[in-house]
C-alpha cells in the first residue's frame, strides 16, 4: 500500500501540469478530464472529483485556465475549461521541471547499465 501512496503523491504533485496537458488538446469539462486521466494512465491512476475541482480552481485563479458555460443542447449544462496562453507557458515550464527532476532522480536511483 505504501507504494501506491508514493505513486499517488508523485502524481498529485504534478496534477496541475497533467490537467494543463489534457486541456492543451482542447476545451474540456470536469468528467471528461477525469476520464482522460484514467484512460491516459491506463487505469493506474484515477483522480478524485474534489481534487480535480480544487486544481481547476487554483489554475483558474492563477490565470492558467478560463471557464465558461456550454450550451444545453446535449443535456445538462456543463462548465468547460480552456487553457490560456499563460497556461501554455506554465505547461512548458512544468514539463521542463519534470524532465529535469526525472533526470536527477534517474541518476540517483538507476544503476549504470540498467537503464
Amino acid at each position: 500500500m505504501a507504494t501506491r501512496d508514493a505513486v499517488s503523491d508523485l502524481i498529485r504533485g504534478n496534477i496541475d501540469a497533467i490537467i494543463l496537458k489534457i486541456l492543451s488538446s482542447g476545451d474540456s469539462y470536469g468528467y471528461e478530464i477525469l476520464k482522460s486521466i484514467a484512460t491516459l494512465s491506463k487505469g493506474e491512476y484515477e483522480m478524485k472529483e474534489p481534487s480535480l475541482y480544487t486544481s481547476l480552481k487554483r489554475l483558474e485563479s492563477q490565470g492558467f485556465v478560463e471557464s465558461y458555460w456550454g450550451n444545453e443542447t446535449q443535456g445538462a449544462r456543463r462548465k468547460y475549461y480552456r487553457m490560456t496562453a499563460e497556461g501554455l507557458q506554465e505547461l512548458t515550464e512544468a514539463t521542463d521541471r519534470w524532465v529535469h527532476v526525472r533526470r536527477i532522480i534517474d541518476r540517483l536511483l538507476v544503476q549504470e547499465g540498467s537503464a
